[in-house]
Order: structure tokens, then sequence, then C-alpha cells
């Protein structure tokens, strides 16, 4: 009976060439070039001509990438998103701890969004569009799922320990974070001049983070 072939061995990937490389970190260059444009001056205000110079690129280049400056501003939109779940799968949870976990999902949410004000700003910008170019995305409900994912296993686990009620969707958990961080931090200007107290003074803010991890924790403990 012949012996069996080996299989062949699997190839390496070729490396990037040059040439790639350049015209990656070009794409990359004019991305973030675009998202502290869109986020300053809005969609309406955000000129190509700005993005490119911000970029040192070319006009001619964000029409090759992008396509148009509509499909420059949903790219940004998909990158912000990007750029949180990427920090989020960071995150180092101990789900044999759920009340621990829970309150480091929700600290992780309020520092990002209060780290990177752009994420509230483009979001502010295309809600003002009625989400009518984030529509247009063929990747942004992939970025939904690994958000809510983490905080499905978190609330899992605590209801299987008898620590939070099994009745409780992950969606209504994580949009009730979402809103009470959001909130908070996209209105901080005109809440301050409105209830007559700096909201971004260091104990103000801690102020409010405790408050969301109490609110949150009420919401969901089993009685």
């Amino acid at each position: 009976m012949p012996a069996d072939k080996k299989s062949p061995e699997a190839k390496p990937e070729p490396k990037p060439g040059v040439r790639q490389l350049a015209a990656q970190a070009t794409r990359e260059g004019i991305l973030r070039a675009a998202i502290k444009v869109f986020a300053k001056h809005g969609y309406a205000g955000g000129r190509i001509e700005q993005i490119s110079k911000a970029a040192k690129s070319y006009d001619r280049m964000i029409y090759y990438y992008f396509g148009s400056k509509e499909g420059l501003f949903i790219a940004a939109l998909e990158e912000i998103y990007r750029r949180f779940n990427e920090a989020e799968s960071e995150l180092v949870l101990d789900e044999d701890q759920p009340q621990a976990a829970l309150r480091a999902v929700i600290r992780f949410m309020w520092t990002y969004y209060l780290k990177h004000p752009e994420f509230i700003t483009l979001l502010n910008t295309e809600n003002l569009h009625r989400g009518k170019h984030i529509a247009k995305s063929e990747r942004a409900r992939e970025y939904s799922s690994p958000a809510i994912g983490v905080m499905a296993r978190v609330l899992q686990r605590g209801a299987e320990r008898g620590l939070f009620r099994s009745d409780v969707a992950a969606r209504d958990v994580y949009l009730m974070v979402a809103g009470l961080c959001y909130f908070y931090l996209s209105n901080r200007f005109t809440l301050s001049a409105f209830l007559g107290e700096d909201l971004e003074a260091p104990a103000a803010l801690l102020h409010w983070e405790t408050t969301v991890m109490d609110t949150v924790q009420r919401a969901i403990r089993k009685e």
C-alpha cells in the first residue's frame, strides 16, 4: 500500500511591498485627518481641501481611496467604531467576579467617551443627519455585536451565580450605560451653565461615574 503523501505546508503570506505600505499609510493619514476635521467642523463644514492639507496629501488621493466626501465620512464613522471595539477587546475581565467585571465595562465606556471627544462629536453630527450616512455602511452592524457580546457574557455569568436578574437583555443594559455616559459628556457644557456648576470638574466626573455604576447595578441586581 503506498505511503500517504504529506500535505504541502502552507506558504506564509507575502509581506506587503513598499508601495502597498505607502498606500496604506496615505489612506490612514487621510482618515485620521478626516476624523479631526469632521469632529471640529461637522460634515457640512469639513472641506476636502482642509482634510487633504491636514493629512499632508492631495484632494485627488481622497477621491482615489474614498470616492467622495460622503464616502470619507462613512469611513471615518466606521473607524471610530473600530477603534472603540479594539480598545474594548483589550479589557481583561474576570467573569468569575461578574460584579467587578460589570464595573470594569462601565468604567471603560465612561473613560473612553471622556478621553475620545471625537467619538461623541462625530456621532452627534451623524445624528443631526438622522444617520443617513452610517446607514449606507456595510460594516456598521458588525461593530455592535462584539460590544454587546462583552456585556452579555458578564450578565449571563452574574445570572448563573444568582447575582443578576436573568430577564434583562444585554442590549438594554448596554444602552443604559451608553445613554447615561453619553448624555452627560455630550451636554456637560450647556448643563454646567444651566445647573450653575462645573460638570467638568474632576470631582463631578468621578461622582457621575459612580452614579452610573450604582444605577446600573441596582437595575439588574437580583433581589
